[in-house]
């Protein structure tokens, strides 16, 4: 069956066990493979949902202009979504992200606006520097500003996830990891999980330079997409059951071990969710499924890659 536009092929991803990053004690780990979708990011589906609910009710009007921050995969989603739509699309972004995703979102039409980082790293001052200088551009040229951070479009985007995860997976759930952005992908995937059965344990995932949301004090790390330094507007007391914390090196080990052993190519954000997903896989004994997601391509990443390599050969 032929697809109107390439926005057709977003959702509908895989689900696939691991095989050789594995716990001992006989636990499943499933992965949701969005790596699938049109810009191999799971942000193809929240970056839909926002464009189409703000040109449902108005907010947004044909060949308006759209305002965006991003670490980077939002913004290339986005930049997809508004090439197809025809809405003219600019972002704010940091030399503290993967240069292929800034590369990316040009090569798809966005225009740019890039603040320096403090030593390439991502902190709570330059999160909130990049949402100030979205607002003020978006007033500027009076665009409709997405808004990622406050954005509740984007959560019906992971009840459709939520339901394709519980329908491969049999119903048989015992746990959810996913890294915390925005907050958006746990809290939406969470909630429609546990509408099924309300056992699922759900555990988030941040930066262990960062452990803001278990309680602990900001700091810089280099997981692209995760960890913006404060708690953020979406997340949602009693969401998770438990926050884990994966530094960047583990996230990073982790990564490359998924490329050489399972041949999965994935970003930082992947390694820590495995990597946590493993942790709780422990914890819950034999038997347990646990689920988390493959949240892109590590096709974006190769700098992120050649400091894996010189780590571990």
């Amino acid at each position: 069956m032929t697809q109107p536009t390439i926005l057709g092929r977003i959702g509908k991803t895989a689900l696939i066990q691991l095989r050789q990053v594995a716990p001992a004690n006989g636990a499943r780990i499933l992965l949701k493979l969005e790596s699938e979708n049109p810009t191999g990011s799971m942000k193809d589906r929240m970056a839909l949902a926002m464009i189409e609910g703000a040109e449902a009710d108005g907010r947004l009007q044909p060949g308006g202009a759209v305002v965006e921050y991003t670490g980077g995969s939002t913004g290339v989603s986005l930049a997809l979504v508004c090439a197809v739509k025809r809405h003219p699309l600019h972002i704010v972004t940091s030399d503290a992200f993967a240069r292929e995703k800034l590369d990316h979102m040009a090569i798809l039409g966005a225009k740019l606006t890039v603040i320096a980082s403090e030593g390439g790293g991502m902190t709570e001052k330059l999160t909130r520097d990049m949402i100030a200088a979205a607002g003020v551009l978006a007033e500027q040229i009076g665009a409709f500003w997405t808004d990622q951070m406050k954005n509740r479009d984007q959560l019906a985007a992971y009840d459709a996830m939520a339901d394709e995860i519980w329908s491969q997976a049999e119903g048989r759930i015992d746990g959810f990891v996913q890294s915390v952005g925005t907050a958006a992908s746990l809290r939406g995937v969470a909630a429609r999980l546990r509408r099924h059965d309300e056992r699922i344990r759900i555990v988030a995932v941040e930066p262990a330079e960062s452990p803001v949301l278990s309680g602990g004090a900001p700091g810089a790390h280099k997981i692209d997409g995760i960890g913006a330094g404060f708690v953020v507007p979406l997340w949602q007391e009693g969401i998770a059951d438990a926050v884990e914390r994966v530094s960047t090196q583990e996230a990073r080990a982790m990564a490359l071990r998924l490329a050489r052993e399972e041949g999965l190519f994935a970003g930082l954000s992947t390694g820590a969710n495995v990597l946590a997903a493993l942790r709780l896989a422990e914890r819950l004994g034999e038997g347990a499924t646990i689920v988390s997601v493959m949240c892109d391509t590590g096709m974006k990443y190769f700098g992120s890659y050649r400091v894996a390599l010189a780590e571990h050969g």
